[in-house]
């Protein structure tokens, strides 16, 4: 199975996922990247925090990107190039992010895709904005 290839996308193609960050989510990323920041591990630090309680990583919330690129758009054999990311806002836990990609340049030659990369919160508050190159797949060989 190949996602598409660079002849089967077109600029404006999008693709969305929503995921809702449980306190579990926080954890196990924490766990994973080591990243044990008490602005997400500890309810009593994060409530002097300027948030005033805990939030989510920020690179969790671009993971949500990362799962469309590689199952959706292009989708599997994509090979993430580029990524930058501006945080715009905090992600608590209980919020249902939205993340999209959408195409804003193919570049044929170089087997390229450029998109635009975003999420937003269930109140439509754009939390992360981006932009990716990923190389999509290349069609199977006869």
């Amino acid at each position: 199975m190949i996602g598409k290839t660079i002849n089967e996308i077109k600029v404006g193609d999008a693709a969305e996922v929503a995921r809702t960050v449980s306190e579990s989510d926080i954890y196990m990323y924490a766990g994973i990247t080591g990243d044990l920041n008490p602005a997400h591990t500890n309810e009593v630090y994060a409530q002097k925090t300027f948030f005033k309680t805990r939030i989510a990583h920020g690179m969790l919330t671009a993971g949500y990107i990362s799962a469309i690129l590689g199952n959706q758009l292009p989708g599997p054999g994509t090979i993430y190039v580029q990524q930058s990311l501006k945080f715009l806002a905090p992600v608590c836990m209980g919020d249902t992010i939205t993340a999209r990609v959408e195409v804003i340049e193919i570049i044929k030659e170089k087997n390229r895709m450029i998109a635009r990369t975003t999420c937003t919160n269930q109140d439509g508050t754009l939390v992360l904005d981006g932009e990716a190159v990923v190389s999509p797949p290349k069609p199977p060989k006869e």
